[in-house]
């Protein structure tokens, strides 16, 4: 590494947010090794490994010797990734990433956690609230942090675990709320969903990726809220984008019931964010659904 580089590891550079975490990261300086099992898009220097095959791994993460790390991939299929057995493999993979990442020289960490660590109940849910997890995928991210944080604190790690909670934009898999939407109505199709009053924090995907890697940048250690702030009902999400495709009539509200035990809000107290990691969103959810349709035109 060369005087003054800042080298930074990137797990999941293909995902749904690391493929929008690469230029935010590159326009802060960072030069980017994404580690993998397929490279990304994007331009960067690419290490392909399974990052399950730990001595893979590890031989990967000594050879790159990086100063930061950004580890985003997780076992992540829609509908699914609640209450599987692989959030396991990924307790463990993650557990070993972050000791070769600390063991090769490396100084500084961030990872994905997800609001569903927290026992949801609270208005806004601050970092310090209670962590209660409803599902396995809750429990693997919570009893990750806690392992990693001790680590941290054993071996003078620098360390963030960002909480992402409710994402839309380009990119997004089948079986996610807002690109779902977008494809119906676009195709004149008719979406059936919830009556729709449930209350959930939302951010454009590229805010959040700059969230990540302002978060990088950073010295803020613990766990930070990855959101918006704000919380409308999903019925006034989905209002929105019926009005942005010109085909309001063809949502059907309360075609499917709302899923037992949601609560009826999760919001982020994203001072930490603000304040701490001085990040500012670029996109209001006006700005950010309309960008997002603009992109599915697009092909994107």
């Amino acid at each position: 590494m060369s005087v003054g580089e800042r080298r930074v590891l990137l797990t999941g550079a293909t995902g749904f947010v690391g493929a929008h975490a690469i230029p935010a990261l590159q326009a802060r300086g960072f030069a980017v090794h994404a580690l993998g099992r397929r490279p990304p898009a994007a331009e960067t220097t690419f290490h392909p490994v399974d990052l399950l095959d730990t001595a893979a791994m590890r031989r990967v993460v000594g050879a790159v010797r990086a100063s930061h790390l950004l580890h985003l991939a997780w076992y992540a299929e829609p509908g699914l990734y609640w209450r599987s057995p692989a959030n396991l493999d990924w307790v463990a993979a993650s557990l070993a990433l972050v000791r070769a990442f600390r063991e090769a020289g490396g100084g500084r960490a961030v990872a994905a956690g997800t609001c569903a660590e927290y026992a949801w109940g609270p208005e806004h849910l601050r970092e310090d609230a209670l962590c209660a997890p409803a599902t396995l995928y809750g429990a693997a991210k919570d009893g990750t942090r806690r392992v990693l944080e001790a680590y941290a604190g054993e071996t003078g790690l620098s360390l963030a675990w960002g909480r992402l909670f409710f994402l839309y934009g380009p990119g997004e898999k089948p079986g996610r709320l807002v690109g779902d939407a977008i494809r119906a109505l676009e195709a004149g199709a008719r979406f059936g969903t919830s009556p729709g009053h449930q209350r959930r924090d939302f951010s454009h995907v590229a805010d959040a990726a700059g969230a990540f890697a302002a978060l990088v940048d950073s010295e803020v250690a613990g766990p930070v809220n990855i959101g918006s702030g704000t919380a409308p009902p999903v019925r006034a999400i989905l209002e929105r984008i019926g009005r942005l495709t010109g085909r309001p009539d063809r949502i059907d509200f309360g075609a499917r019931p709302l899923a037992a035990g949601e609560p009826a809000c999760i919001a982020a107290d994203v001072t930490r964010l603000r304040a701490e990691v001085g990040f500012q969103p670029r996109f209001d959810l006006d700005a950010g659904l309309q960008a997002t349709r603009a992109a599915y035109g697009a092909g994107v």
